[in-house]
């Protein structure tokens, strides 16, 4: 097992409900078409990544608050944009037409000349506690608007506009689905290794709007968002013994899933929400259970001895990978979601933990230890096509983003400051082709991230 496992066992129509206002499309600038997304208009993601798309986005008009509230949404965008490793946003010293003006209508010559192939243009108008936020996407080439929305929020909602413009950029150039509007969950760390003290966080993808939800009393490991991303499972030792919780985000506490014998621990939701994966140590084994959460019920999946950890069901709920030493040493499997017709998947040199099934249900992520090197990498849920993304002296935990294009996960390394085997953990992100891995700055040492569901 990893050290920690061994610490263990040893896109508009909701979003308008959302805001508490309205998000509705825009009509095309007089004088131009309000065009479909043509095919021409969408960039192919493996080229995109070697060749960004390069995109103006100039500070979004307005007067007064409006202003302010323009030039912070234009910047978020920018850096989501950015972060992702597939757009490059045109320096804003290269700008001929103003933003007011492009706002109005822009003039394509302008933005064509200094290279921009897409072009953001908005509006915010601020009154009182609200904002109307309106933005363009256009293709500049054949001077054609792809996308327009207007959103009507409270004030304090306009990061989230930003992150929805963004997705809605993201998906009309590349033709996936965004992920911007999210949140992860983690454990924030800090302390001496040895007293560390670990309360379960949340912020937005971007590190942005932080929060502790614990008070680091007791301490909380593995956290994993329900689909609706509303409530949280997570391992806590506040009863001395480790135990899965559930945490209700809307203002709720910490319960225990159960009153179980012996430790539970690694819990994961299943697709529909209606039951929780877990494993459970009977005496000195460690098998894989599933509850349900109406009946707070339990059903045995594994036995026959070994350590059977960190099960997570396929996104269409019939499969359950997990890792276990039942063959000698710690690999992993996939069986059926009922326990039966279990098989072996990883083959490759040392040791594999932490698996995690894409939301697309093509790939499975996992944790590997060999020749003391841990990394972590993808393979296809059958075993095949194993790829290593990323390694170094201590990493662990990947979680997929919704769209299953990026992955975060934590990443420790030895602290030069500290002395007997001090370490730090921050939190970092990668595509799943291996490309564009970058850290995620978190106010403390950060691990066990997991990301949300899409918020809308």
């Amino acid at each position: 097992m990893t050290p920690k496992d061994q610490a263990l066992a040893g896109f508009v129509s909701r979003r308008a409900t959302l805001f508490g206002g309205m998000a509705f499309a825009l009509p095309a600038v007089a004088g131009l078409p309000a065009a479909a997304l043509a095919q021409s208009s969408v960039v192919d993601i493996t080229k995109a990544r070697t060749d960004p798309i390069p995109i103006a986005i100039p500070d979004f008009a307005g007067q007064g608050e409006g202003s302010r509230v323009g030039r912070d949404i234009a910047r978020v965008v920018i850096n989501n944009l950015k972060n992702s490793g597939l757009f490059r946003p045109v320096e804003r010293a290269a700008f001929i037409q103003t933003a007011e003006a492009a706002a109005a209508m822009p003039r394509f010559q302008d933005w064509r000349v200094i290279g921009a192939q897409a072009l953001v243009t908005g509006r915010v108008e601020a009154a009182s506690d609200r904002v109307r936020v309106e933005f363009r996407l256009w293709d500049v080439l054949p001077e054609q608007q792809i996308q327009g929305t207007a959103f009507t929020a409270p004030a304090a909602n306009w990061r989230r506009i930003a992150h929805l413009i963004s997705d809605v950029i993201y998906e009309r150039l590349l033709g996936e689905k965004g992920y911007f509007d999210t949140k992860v969950v983690y454990i924030a760390e800090s302390g001496p290794r040895d007293r560390r003290t670990r309360r379960l966080a949340i912020m937005d993808q971007d590190g942005e709007n932080n929060r502790f939800l614990t008070d680091g009393q007791f301490a909380a490991l593995t956290p994993r968002y329900h689909p609706n991303g509303q409530q949280i499972a997570f391992m806590s030792y506040a009863r001395g013994e480790p135990k899965v919780y559930l945490y209700n985000l809307e203002g709720g506490r910490p319960e225990p899933l159960g009153n179980f014998p012996g430790m539970t621990l690694s819990p994961r939701f299943s697709p529909d929400g209606r039951s929780v994966v877990l494993s459970a140590t009977r005496g000195n084994d460690a098998n894989i259970y599933v509850v349900d959460l109406g009946s707070r019920q339990e059903r045995q999946l594994t036995s026959g001895g070994g350590l059977d950890v960190s099960p997570c069901f396929s996104p269409d709920g019939t499969q359950i990978v997990f890792n276990s030493d039942r063959g000698g040493d710690q690999q992993l499997y996939v069986m059926d979601a009922g326990g039966g017709g279990i098989r072996r998947i990883s083959f490759g040199k040392g040791r594999y933990a932490t698996p995690v099934w894409s939301p697309r249900g093509d790939l499975i992520a996992f944790t590997r230890l060999a020749g003391g090197q841990f990394a972590i990498g993808v393979m296809r849920p059958d075993g095949s096509g194993e790829r290593i993304l990323t390694e170094g002296w201590g990493m662990e935990g990947p979680t997929f983003a919704p769209n299953g294009r990026v992955m975060m996960y934590f990443r420790e390394t030895p602290a030069r400051d500290a002395r007997g085997g001090g370490y730090s953990s921050r939190l970092a992100s990668i595509d799943i082709a291996g490309f564009n891995e970058r850290q995620i700055v978190t106010p403390t040492d950060a691990s066990d991230p997991a990301w949300s569901p899409l918020l809308s």
